[in-house]
Formats: structure tokens, sequence, C-alpha cells
């Protein structure tokens, strides 16, 4: 097999993951288009967080992306978030109580500038380590795809819709929450080994529970579980 073969099917997935993440961007950016400086400062589905803090937490993760994906194009490692995890906290906290006006332009543009730096990565490129979970510049854009679509939902101002592509990649993302020993039986797949605990219901919500997050329906448990950390 030629090295060109082995660069398209690399591309190609990728393309495909970045464009589900463009639309999730697309769907994010329509809903703040219309958010209001009361609805900006309600409060979020997160304990804590107002919609705003949400909002500029989504921007600064869009830059700080941004920023490993620049760096390891360069061949170089960089901190996530200035100051870490303090810094990032603080990023937040000053960021939040801006107008919903200017919330909605920073979620705009740094999409805009992390789809850009996306579009600057060679076929060969995707592999690059980044220092964001010691992963790769490939794992960027599945970080996005989960914190655009969960913090979408976390603002509670649409109905939560994710596609089955995202479904899944959840539940590949998520599985190690099930404890040792379990196998959790959903309608179209099971998870993990062991001792087998069925969940019926809407796979959406069924997701929504296995990320930590309320869900609108109801989910039937066989018995009860108690999920571990998120990954």
């Amino acid at each position: 097999m030629s090295l060109a073969t082995n660069s398209i099917r690399k591309v190609v997935p990728m393309a495909q993951k970045i464009a589900e993440v463009a639309a999730g961007h697309a769907r994010l950016a329509e809903i703040v288009g219309t958010l209001t400086d009361d609805q900006a400062r309600a409060d979020s589905a997160l304990p804590g967080w107002s919609r705003g803090h949400v909002l500029t937490h989504v921007a600064n993760l869009a830059r700080a992306l941004t920023r490993q994906v620049e760096y390891a194009l360069d061949g170089k490692l960089v901190d996530v978030y200035d100051g870490g995890a303090e810094g990032r906290a603080a990023a937040i906290e000053q960021g939040a109580g801006r107008p919903a006006a200017a919330l909605a332009d920073d979620v705009v543009q740094s999409a805009k500038e992390l789809e850009s730096a996306w579009a600057a990565v060679g076929p060969d490129d995707w592999a690059r380590p980044v220092k964001h979970r010691d992963g790769t510049v490939a794992d960027t854009v599945l970080v996005r795809w989960r914190e655009v679509e969960i913090h979408t939902a976390d603002l509670g101002l649409t109905p939560v819709r994710w596609s089955p592509e995202f479904r899944g990649h959840l539940f590949g993302f998520l599985s190690p929450r099930i404890p040792a020993g379990v196998s959790l039986v959903l309608p179209d797949r099971t998870l993990g080994e062991g001792e087998p605990v069925h969940v019926t219901g809407d796979l959406t919500d069924i997701a929504a529970w296995l990320a930590g997050r309320d869900y609108a329906g109801e989910l039937v448990f066989s018995r009860p579980i108690r999920l571990g950390p998120w990954p």
C-alpha cells in the first residue's frame, strides 16, 4: 500500500469528524445569536455556572486547542492553559459576566480560529503529540466534538439532539465509567464486561446519563449502578 493511499485514509475520517464539529459550531452560533443578557446570566445545567460561564469556557477551550494544534505543527508542546487549572478557572470567571453579544462573538470567532488551525494540518500531521491529555492533534478534534455537543446541551436553551455518530463516540469514550465486573446492556450495544445491567430508554438519554447530565425521558435499569469518574 502506498504512502499516498495511507494519507488519503487518514484525511477522510478526520474530515468527517471535523464536519461534525463544524455542524456543532453552527448550531451553537445560531443559539447564541439570539441570546439575551438575562439569559446569559441565568443558571446553566452545571452547578455554580451561569450560561456565561459555559460559553466563556467553550470559547477559551477553542483557543487553547488552537494553540495546541499550532504548536504541534511546529514540533512543540505547550500547556493547555496559561496558569494551569487556576488560570483556566480565573479566565472563566473573568469572562462569564460579559454582555450576551460579547459572549456570542467570542464563541463564534474562537470556533473559526480552531477550524482554520485544523485546515492547516497535513495528512501526516494528525499523529503529532499535544499536551492536552497527552494526546495527538487528531484528539483535539474529538475533544472539541465532546465539549461543544455536551456544553450546548448544558445551556438548556434547545432540546438535546445528538447524532448517532456522536452517541457512539460518547459511549466509547465514557465506557471506563462503568464499574469493573459490570456490562452495561443498551438497546443497541453492550459496554464493559461482567454481570449485565440492562438499560432501556432513548439512546440520547442514556448517553446524557453516562455523561452525568440530566435527560428528558425515562430510563429503566435492571438494577442500580453507580458510575465512576469522568475518564
